[in-house]
């Protein structure tokens, strides 16, 4: 895949990511909510940043299963029941992502709900990826 971020001068610089994301390549991979589930199905971590880690890590887990790397992320969307957490939470969640997935931002959005399918989760990501041939 090639990705083109796409950073517009008249607007606010984006800080953790990109405004726009122009992407080609010839697979698209849509990734379903992931919360801080284990593997036998029960949310862990008692912090935001605990859980958002876990969360990315499930994200880029079934990404990497389906043949990309979060540099082939184009869009994510952050789910979060406290929005007021997630901003104070801003600075080492902006590390815990460069740690996991890179600089290559993807376009993304944060959404205040007011809770998840499981209760004890405090943040979701979903999102979707484009995947180049196979042969690149």
């Amino acid at each position: 895949m090639t990705a083109e971020r796409v950073n517009p001068p008249g607007l606010s610089p984006p800080a953790g990511f990109s405004h726009a994301v122009v992407a080609t390549g010839s697979r698209l991979v849509f990734l379903a909510g992931q919360t801080a589930l284990d593997v036998d199905g029960k949310v862990v971590g008692d912090s935001l940043p605990d859980q958002f880690a876990r969360a990315l890590a499930n994200l880029l887990t079934a990404l990497a299963a389906a043949g990309g790397t979060p540099a082939d992320l184009a869009r994510v969307t952050v789910y979060v029941t406290d929005v007021a957490a997630y901003r104070a939470s801003a600075p080492e969640l902006g590390r815990i992502w460069r740690e996991s997935a890179g600089r290559d931002y993807p376009a993304m959005a944060v959404v205040g709900i007011v809770r998840l399918w499981d209760e004890e989760a405090l943040v979701e990501l979903d999102g979707f990826a484009v995947l180049g041939d196979r042969s690149d």
